[in-house]
């Protein structure tokens, strides 16, 4: 389940990248883009060696810390967006401090 969650984030921002191509410098929609797609890469690559492994490819539990998929997926794409919003903010507060 985590790993729609993420194809969907990617899904998103790669249509905000396409969309607004005046906006891509000024809020690095690139570094959005390609964040959620490496994510999703190697969400996608544990859920294939998963399915070789146990024959399921899609799991609606987790073993583990967070046990619901789709929450776990959440948090990855919070923390996803966390670090580009930090990506975003910071060379604007060096041009602050200046």
């Amino acid at each position: 389940m985590w790993l729609i969650v993420i194809g969907i984030a990617t899904v998103i921002a790669s249509a905000f990248y396409f969309l607004f191509k005046d906006k891509r410098k000024k809020y690095r929609l690139g570094l959005l883009a390609l964040m959620l797609l490496g994510t999703f890469i190697m969400v996608l690559i544990d859920h294939l060696m998963a399915f070789f492994e146990t024959g399921v490819f899609i799991e609606t539990t987790t073993d583990g810390l967070i046990k619901n998929s789709a929450l776990l997926g959440i948090a990855m794409v919070l923390a996803v967006l966390i670090a580009w919003g930090i990506a975003v903010v910071m060379p604007r507060i060096k041009k602050l401090v200046e």
